[in-house]
């Protein structure tokens, strides 16, 4: 009884905050994702992200990150926004428009263990997003939420794929939801449209050849060979999740903190070519396009406009 009561005021809790979805599954060593992480590992197709090697056993057991660690709660917050950026600019990812999301998701996932605290009791567990060797997809997948998209991002029937996950995992027993079926079929849309081939077979991206990876994760030169490919992505790429059939059933984000600032809808590509720092500063300012830092973003935009 106790199991069921924890479960439905956590899943309960989790919606007021604004979470799309809530989904637990038992703690425990992902030994599907053992091999696949592996082998991809060893083909280097994370390229310059070394972090990526790092804490392989932790990466695939969570009961190393908590003690005793018995439940994954895993969480979706949509990010798909209300307005897009206007037709003839330079593109930005559309889960880096607002605040960045560690900041949004980590303070609701405080909130949470918080009402654990003091709902159930002496809860230990930790909150992630993103930021630590945690395999997100695999717990969502294994939570119920969505399936394993052969673009390798998570999909839902109900609401596609413009969403963050974040977990707590927590030493509390709790019920533990089944995964759900692919639902993926013979589309390969996601695979058809990548502008670099980067999706080099069903459900596996090689980083080496990402837009996002290319935008964000890569500090040295953008590649001379990839020029007029990147299809105006300035900062990270949507091209996989915009063209997948699931994502017509995107509704748009309630989050204050993911709305745009307005200049970011309204910049043509002349505009992003004259951007200055302050200006930078001030349409990014708690956004996540700071990782790539402003020389970075003036890197990426004259390498689209030397295309």
């Amino acid at each position: 009884m106790n199991t069921a009561h924890h479960t439905q005021l956590i899943k309960a809790e989790a919606k007021r905050l604004g979470f799309m979805s809530c989904g637990v599954s038992k703690a425990g060593f992902l030994e599907e994702e053992a091999p696949r992480l592996e082998a991809w590992l060893n083909a280097q197709k994370h390229g310059q992200m070394s972090y990526m090697e790092n804490h392989f056993d932790k990466r695939l057991d969570p009961t190393k990150l908590v003690d005793g660690a018995k439940s994954v709660v895993s969480l979706l917050l949509n990010y798909y926004p209300e307005e897009k950026q206007r037709e003839d600019s330079y593109k930005i990812s559309k889960y880096a428009y607002g605040t960045d999301y560690h900041f949004v998701i980590k303070d609701k996932l405080r909130n949470l263990m918080d009402f654990i605290h003091a709902e159930i009791g002496e809860v230990d567990g930790r909150v992630f997003v993103d930021s630590a060797p945690v395999m997100d997809k695999a717990w969502a997948a294994k939570s119920g939420l969505g399936w394993m998209g052969k673009h390798s991002n998570i999909l839902s029937k109900q609401v596609g794929s413009f969403f963050f996950i974040a977990e707590l995992i927590i030493d509390l027993e709790l019920e533990y939801d089944q995964p759900v079926t692919d639902h993926c079929g013979s589309c390969t849309a996601c695979i058809d449209a990548c502008p670099t081939q980067a999706i080099t077979e069903p459900y596996v991206v090689d980083g080496n050849k990402c837009i996002s990876y290319f935008t964000i994760e890569l500090k040295d030169q953008l590649p001379g060979s990839y020029a007029g490919q990147f299809d105006d992505w300035m900062f990270g790429c949507d091209v996989c999740q915009d063209v997948c059939p699931w994502n017509r059933f995107s509704k748009p984000h309630r989050e204050p903190l993911f709305d745009p600032h307005p200049l970011l809808l309204t910049f043509s590509k002349k505009e992003w070519q004259e951007l200055t720092k302050e200006v930078f500063q001030e349409i990014f300012k708690k956004s996540a396009v700071k990782r790539t830092k402003f020389d970075g973003l003036k890197r990426n935009i004259a390498f689209l406009s030397e295309e």
